[in-house]
């Protein structure tokens, strides 16, 4: 089963995210549970979570349908111990949301070194940041999202996650979320069949596809290996099509949430029952 859906807007309140992913046509969704920009926010209360939790139930969407996503200001790998640990703490924040809403996976961008500290110990600052964050809760896991590798940021290759992951105490809550303008922007193929299965053949022998939690399918305006995370609508970009008929059609991305963030909500419907259709054609193969 294809789980396809985009990141939907939680405005008024999170318990409207659900609704709006149905009206898009979804059957997976993508979400902030607080500001996105902003560090705090107002701690959840028991009305708003038993709306977010029945409009789930009247929608179909199950835990594993729904991927939430962390602040943008987080950076886990931070080389300040101060701005480090108010990093933690926020993270913690967010998975404790996550966690009283029900859900069951966190997306995050793993962290930038700012050029202050050597990428090898930033890598293993962001691992020791995620067992902290893991020892302190229960139920939700941590999902790594790759990065174009812009600026400082790392997670750009599949070694640099498969190094995170190495150093993770409980195997059982970390995964990964593929983006695949980000993939493709960071140097790894995209654009035939053939390019396909040699960057998902990568995957497997680097990560290991028992890793992939969710996916972020973008096309992407800026050229291979340019490092430039600029997404485009599907079809429009460099990547073009092949790649998301090759995703839908592949058992091995099935049922986990693949989320659209392509720039035009308005195309969402039709970019949605595109990869539907595909993935209806592979299931009567």
């Amino acid at each position: 089963m294809k789980y396809i859906g985009a990141h939907v807007s939680a405005f008024g309140g999170v318990f409207n995210a659900p609704q709006n992913a149905h009206n898009i046509g979804a059957t997976a969704f993508a979400l902030f549970t607080k500001n996105q920009l902003h560090w705090q926010a107002k701690p959840l209360d028991i009305e708003t979570i038993d709306k977010f939790k029945s409009a789930c139930l009247l929608y179909d969407f199950l835990p594993d349908q729904i991927l939430p996503h962390d602040s943008y200001l987080i950076n886990l790998g931070h080389p300040q111990q101060t701005a480090l640990e108010k990093s933690k703490i926020a993270f913690l924040d967010e998975m404790r949301r996550c966690e009283q809403l029900g859900l069951t996976l966190l997306n995050f961008h793993p962290g930038s070194h700012l050029h202050k500290i050597n990428k090898d110990d930033c890598l293993i600052r962001i691992a020791e940041s995620i067992n902290w964050a893991l020892q302190k809760t229960t139920s939700v896991k941590a999902v790594i999202e790759n990065t174009a590798g812009q600026g400082t940021n790392l997670g750009y290759r599949f070694e640099q996650l498969a190094k995170i992951i190495e150093h993770i105490e409980d195997k059982a809550r970390i995964g990964v979320c593929i983006d695949t303008c980000h993939t493709f922007s960071s140097g790894y193929d995209l654009r035939t069949q053939q390019a396909c299965e040699e960057t998902f053949t990568a995957f497997a022998n680097i990560v290991g596809f028992e890793f992939l939690s969710a996916m972020h399918l973008n096309d992407s305006k800026a050229a291979l290996s340019s490092r430039v995370d600029r997404h485009a609508s599907l079809g429009t970009g460099e990547i073009a099509w092949n790649c998301f008929k090759y995703i839908m059609q592949d058992s091995r991305f099935n049922n986990i949430p693949l989320v659209l963030e392509t720039p035009y909500p308005d195309l969402w419907p039709q970019e949605i029952q595109q990869l539907k259709k595909w993935a209806k054609l592979s299931q009567r193969a």
